[in-house]
């Protein structure tokens, strides 16, 4: 069935504190072209909503109190559901961030964060579904716009003269890593130079989303090597 292009996009909130999915579903009932289809405070109550349907998006907390979050992930892919998730919790370990993305989570929003943060990701959702609607053949340009569209912050949180999409793909590039990796390591997995991923690396590190550790070599020169800690936001 072919969705209607005016229809809200319909939300599934899930926290288990019901104070937090209350604050959530406000939030997003101020972002024009969004509802609340529901809210639920288990993995099995979100599981039963989304069986109920409609629901196009999940915003999904990880600590539940019968399975987490990336168990829900995993349960829908199994039931062939293709509803959306973005990951909106307090966890803030790589291995959850790395694990919610293999299992297809748009984004990963981290606790607290506040209404502009949500409403980016919202807003950037949005205009992802407007994009794959359309259908059709997609140029590089448009390809890179709907990888980073959920992965990017608005060019204005951006210093000049930085790209939200170059931004986006070194930051999935740490968040995939298993272990630290060099400039160079991320330069060639995000496809820029050297240079231009220095000047990332370094714009994160300000922002305590990196962790920038030394390793010696035979030479005695330290090796700068770079770790995603999922700290802050998580919105650069």
């Amino acid at each position: 069935m072919t969705r209607d292009a005016d229809a809200p996009i319909e939300v599934l909130v899930v926290d288990d504190d019901i104070r937090v999915a209350e604050i959530n579903a406000a939030y997003v009932a101020k972002v024009p072209g969004f509802r609340v289809s529901a809210m639920a405070h288990s993995a099995a109550e979100a599981l039963e909503r989304i069986a109920e349907g409609p629901v196009d998006l999940v915003l999904l907390d990880h600590y539940l109190p019968d399975e987490n979050g990336l168990a829900v992930v995993r349960e829908l892919r199994r039931l062939g559901h293709h509803t959306d998730v973005i990951m909106v919790t307090a966890a803030r370990d790589v291995a959850t961030v790395q694990a919610a993305m293999r299992h297809g989570a748009l984004q990963y929003l981290v606790k607290p964060f506040n209404f502009a943060g949500l409403r980016a990701r919202l807003e950037a959702y949005a205009g992802l579904r407007r994009t794959l609607e359309g259908g059709g053949e997609a140029e590089q340009a448009e390809v890179d716009r709907i990888f980073g569209a959920l992965s990017a912050t608005p060019s204005a949180e951006l210093p000049k003269g930085h790209s939200p999409t170059t931004a986006g793909l070194v930051r999935k590039v740490l968040m995939a890593a298993d272990n630290p990796l060099s400039a160079q390591e991320i330069a060639e997995r995000a496809g820029v130079s050297r240079q231009t991923a220095q000047r990332y690396l370094k714009l994160l590190e300000r922002s305590a989303r990196v962790r920038l550790s030394l390793r010696y070599g035979e030479t005695g020169r330290p090796e700068h090597r770079y770790t995603w800690t999922a700290s802050g936001d998580g919105r650069t």
